[in-house]
């Protein structure tokens, strides 16, 4: 447990120095003066912590949680190290829909963006999953027909995108880029209770993931309903994946990098799986966001686009060993 530990204070001390670095960089000592409410605090150091880095800090680790667990259930419930939601094409459903609203209003209500993102990953997930069955599904079906209805939404997406207004395709592209600059406390109440819906979700049915990542024979000889227990691992993953990319767009990766990393520090129970990988992922974000805005100042990069560059990588690293193995 000594890795746990480790990760836990690598979190603590990204946390705040996501809190101090920045344009105006604040002290320690005034970040807990802040935080605590101090008579010490600084009026403006105050402003700065609790009205501009501390909502984008919480949600950019909600927002990483969410996806890094969403992309363990992923890998689990398609046996495939490669697997993650925007891989399989639930992502693809979220943009869609955001471009039609995007698109549609010049300025789009940020409520109805968020549910509007939020159904079409869940529609998605449900057609993909409708369309792969066949007397049950299949890892192999999933995977395909993910792939191929993420194609269809992109060409969707693209073909609003050419026949738009110019200024709200642009905004489009800003949010398909993902982004938590716009942080508020309400989008991480929302996402907050997705994500505790998803981690006891998880939570519930840990043991039978795991007997399920041993084959659908071996399962279903031990007495497990494995179609039951596929479509609830699915619902959970569309859940949370459908949650974080309506609260900050698309988040490139970070599904597929935290649980390979997990597993390298607890193993492949998914009991021990679940809070660190959502560690990993929170941690993650937070870490891509302040590398996003603090490394090409007065510039200010989409967290999207630093998790791709650090994601494109890793993932090329996994097929060539899967390709070696």
């Amino acid at each position: 447990m000594r890795s746990v530990f480790v990760l836990l204070c690598m979190t603590s001390i990204m946390l705040f120095a996501a809190l101090a670095i920045g344009d105006h960089p604040v002290a320690v000592t005034q970040i807990f003066s802040a935080l605590t409410d101090g008579a010490a605090a600084d009026a403006q150091a105050a402003q700065i912590i609790r009205d501009v880095r501390l909502p984008r800090v919480v949600l950019g680790f909600l927002v990483g949680a969410s996806l890094a667990v969403a992309g363990m259930i992923a890998q689990s419930v398609l046996r495939n190290p490669l697997a993650e939601p925007g891989l399989i094409g639930v992502n693809a459903g979220a943009a869609l829909a955001a471009v039609i609203v995007i698109v549609r209003f010049e300025v789009p209500p940020t409520h109805l963006l968020s549910l509007l993102a939020f159904a079409g990953a869940f529609m998605m997930s449900l057609l993909i999953y409708g369309l792969s069955w066949n007397s049950g599904s299949s890892s192999l079906r999933i995977i395909l027909i993910g792939v191929g209805l993420s194609s269809l939404a992109w060409a969707g997406a693209n073909f609003i995108s050419a026949f738009g207004d110019p200024q709200a395709v642009q905004r489009a592209m800003v949010w398909l880029s993902g982004s938590i600059y716009n942080s508020t406390w309400e989008k991480s109440r929302t996402l907050a209770v997705w994500l505790a819906t998803g981690m006891v979700g998880c939570g519930l049915i840990a043991r039978e993931m795991d007997m399920l990542a041993l084959g659908d024979e071996t399962a279903r000889a031990r007495g497990q309903p494995v179609e039951l227990i596929r479509a609830v691992m699915f619902s959970l993953c569309a859940v949370l994946s459908g949650a974080a990319v309506a609260a900050a767009g698309l988040v490139a990766f970070v599904g597929l990098i935290a649980p390979h990393i997990a597993r390298l520090l607890v193993g492949y129970s998914h009991g021990l799986l679940l809070p660190v990988t959502a560690l990993i992922g929170g941690l993650l974000v937070v870490a891509a966001d302040l590398a996003a805005r603090t490394l090409f100042t007065p510039a200010q990069l989409p967290v999207g686009l630093m998790t791709a560059i650090l994601g494109a990588p890793f993932f090329a690293y996994l097929m060539w060993r899967k390709k070696n193995a």
